[in-house]
């Protein structure tokens, strides 16, 4: 069968992991992508330039010519109404196309996404079992029960529910993802995306694992699992034959997570890739050790959550019980052995008190990181905020209503829930203050305070507040701002010469020889290795 992927912005992982599953089952595999430039739901909203650069048409016309029996997406809460209306038109151009949504927002509201007409089929949680059924069922001419993760609608508008199975223990099993379906738009060997693990040993409740963790109905294993060392490092060494790998980016949740697992994977790392990384940790997991082997294996930069330091707030309503020294240690670790911390902090968490702010200047004066990235709360359906929020008046259950049918929710820059005025203009005259943070001198960072920029205007201070992460990014050779900025030339000069200009342009990336896993032997021998009883910290019940 003829598969499309429809995906927005950016490459994602669990679409290159079943277009790979599907290729393996000989399906004909293809990608419509928008570019979404200055409307990416993460950085800019530009709202004129965006209707400049509008590529839906372009998405639309790639879909009829590709003539495909499945149309699959995977949307966050952010991306649901345009997916939704890209399924719908394209429900009219070809009405016997299949239509499959899944993903963390489908996973949240599963009944609310298969109300719409244009959807057949909703995969609720983990896919990789349920697409591959899916599929067959559709090749066969339709379901002839329940599928595993799975609901589905009968012509006479009755739904039909699979059980909700456990979680896939022996990640191994799998295929590796399939990059070669996003080389015509991403420049894959600049800022190659992997994940060695799934799971959190965490469930905060603004977070997408609150919920996700426990949709299984079954006895579900282990939340948290890795890949073996081999299994990702064949991966790696394909990678590395087949693109010129600049950068790194391993995409697991707590990347440290399993400190057995860490020291066997880094100590290979080093001698078979050998290429500039970063990941993603927890202050509960770094420790001087964990520090010292990712530096020595040529990890660069590290992204910690953060959030808040109101520890007392941060127990009792996010879920996150972490001490403010621990997170000091975890800071102090990385700086000793060069790795450069970035961490996440957000505004708008309900209930915390206003001068947490306060607290958390003190704290990045003193121990600051490299860089510090804000984030505005935003009301994620499914999760256990969005029941914290309505208790305190923050929310209606209108207002849930239109978060779940994905009509507000841009990620990270929306800041027009704050309704007080001044609590607004407070948060903003911290955000600048946590951008510049990083790049000032230690006089000036115990100096400054929020009242020093309270009293510009809100606009202002958003445009302050970007220009100092954009100026201080690129004076430090930030790769994130680089390789951003990189993508969305590259994107632009692609719309203009493509879609105003009708003429063609060369691939985002190049390649250098064929995509294979395994590798050749003589490259790299992958052995299965027996499974890890991990104890203490290591484990997820």
């Amino acid at each position: 069968m003829r598969i499309t992927f429809v995906a927005f912005g950016w490459e994602q992982l669990g679409i290159s992991l079943l277009s790979a599953i599907a290729k393996s089952q000989g399906h004909d595999v293809r990608l419509a992508f928008s570019a979404s430039l200055f409307h990416d739901r993460y950085n800019f909203h530009n709202p004129r330039l965006a209707a400049y650069f509008d590529d839906r048409k372009d998405v639309i016309a790639t879909i009829e010519r590709q003539q495909p029996d499945v149309l699959a997406f995977s949307p966050l809460t952010a991306t649901y109404q345009w997916m939704l209306g890209i399924a719908q038109e394209v429900k009219e151009l070809l009405p016997d196309v299949q239509v499959i949504f899944g993903g963390v927002h489908t996973s949240a509201v599963p009944d609310s996404v298969l109300a719409q007409s244009c959807v057949d089929y909703v995969c609720i949680g983990e896919g990789d079992r349920a697409f591959q059924m899916i599929l067959k069922a559709i090749e066969e001419g339709g379901p002839a029960g329940p599928i595993v993760n799975t609901r589905y609608k009968l012509p006479d508008g009755r739904i039909v529910q699979g059980p909700q199975s456990g979680f896939i223990q022996d990640l191994d099993a799998l295929p590796i993802f399939d990059k070669p379906l996003w080389e015509e738009h991403i420049r894959i060997g600049d800022w190659y995306l992997t994940m060695a693990s799934r799971g959190c040993p965490y469930r905060c409740t603004f977070c997408f694992n609150n919920f996700f963790a426990r949709l299984p109905q079954e006895e579900s294993g282990r939340y948290v699992r890795h890949r073996s060392v081999s299994h990702v490092l064949g991966e790696l060494c394909a990678a590395k034959r087949r693109y010129k790998l600049r950068f790194i980016e391993f995409e697991d949740d707590v990347f440290t997570v399993d400190k057995k697992w860490v020291k066997e994977f880094l100590s290979r790392y080093k001698k078979e890739i050998g290429v500039p990384f970063q990941c993603l940790t927890h202050p509960q997991y770094m420790d001087e050790e964990l520090a010292r082997w990712l530096s020595e294996a040529g990890c660069r930069y590290v992204q910690m959550g953060i959030q808040s330091l109101d520890e007392e707030f941060k127990y009792r309503v996010i879920k996150r019980y972490e001490r403010n020294t621990q997170i000091e240690r975890a800071l102090e670790a990385m700086r000793k052995y060069n790795l450069r911390p970035k961490v996440d902090h957000m505004f708008g968490l309900p209930g915390e008190p206003l001068e947490a702010q306060e607290t958390a200047r003190e704290f990045y004066a003193r121990h600051p990181p490299y860089r510090i990235q804000t984030f505005w709360t935003n009301f994620l359906p499914g999760t256990e905020m969005i029941g914290q929020a309505q208790g305190m008046g923050l929310i209606t259950t209108q207002d849930i209503r239109q978060l779940n049918a994905g009509l507000e929710g841009d990620f990270y820059r929306n800041s027009g829930r704050i309704q007080d005025s001044h609590r607004r203009k407070i948060y903003k005259a911290y955000e600048v203050l946590f951008k510049l943070i990083p790049v000032l001198p230690g006089f000036m960072r115990r100096r400054l305070q929020a009242k020093h920029i309270a009293w510009l205007p809100i606009p202002l201070c958003s445009w302050m507040g970007f220009m100092a992460d954009l100026l201080a990014g690129l004076m430090k050779g930030n790769p994130d701002h680089l390789i951003y900025a990189r993508h969305y030339l590259y994107h632009i000069l692609r719309f203009l010469v493509k879609i105003k200009m009708g003429k063609g342009l060369p691939p985002a990336s190049r390649c250098l020889s064929a995509w294979s896993y395994p590798p050749e032997a003589d490259e790299y021998v992958p052995r299965r290795e027996p499974p890890v009883r991990r104890t203490g910290k290591s484990v997820l019940v």
